[in-house]
């Protein structure tokens, strides 16, 4: 079992305003979409609500709430054990929000898929502090703004240190 996570964070590591991305980067959404297409995704109820569409089509989807509901389309657990139970058996899972979740999923990943944007936002809600020591940078691919992009950014790939 591999626990990954994946997320877009601006420069002061802002994940989201108001229960929004920082922006629309359609290349980020196509990146997200080829690295967690086939597997599953772990995310907070809020993360769910945020969903445009849901479930994401061809994952997996676990949501992990302390409320009494369940989410059509998702698997719904109420703990971080009970979310690490049901993908015990799969090669990688993607935790992909929000940001609670990152922070206490963060202890089991072993890989962070990071799109870097290169600019401040105005934000609620951050990725939590990463400790430089226990991860190494395997990938470091630098995207230039466009027209359908309005900032640049950078696709990273993290690795924890063994």
């Amino acid at each position: 079992m591999s626990i990954s996570m994946i997320a877009a964070v601006g420069q002061n590591l802002e994940l989201g305003y108001q229960n929004q991305l920082l922006c629309h980067l359609p290349v980020d959404l196509k990146h997200f979409k080829t690295i967690t297409s086939g597997h599953t995704v772990l995310m907070g109820d809020r993360t769910w609500e945020s969903l445009p569409k849901k479930p994401l089509p061809n994952r997996r989807n676990i949501v992990i709430t302390l409320d009494n509901v369940e989410f059509e389309g998702a698997e719904t657990v109420h703990s971080i054990p009970d979310a690490i139970a049901l993908v015990r058996d799969d090669e990688e899972a993607f935790v992909m929000g929000g940001a609670t979740m990152y922070r206490l999923f963060l202890p089991y990943a072993n890989k962070l898929y990071l799109t870097r944007i290169v600019s401040d936002f105005v934000a609620d809600v951050w990725f939590p502090e990463i400790n430089e020591t226990e991860w190494q940078l395997i990938d470091n691919e630098f995207i230039p703004k466009d027209e359908k992009n309005i900032y640049d950014l950078f696709f990273q790939t993290l690795i924890r240190q063994k």
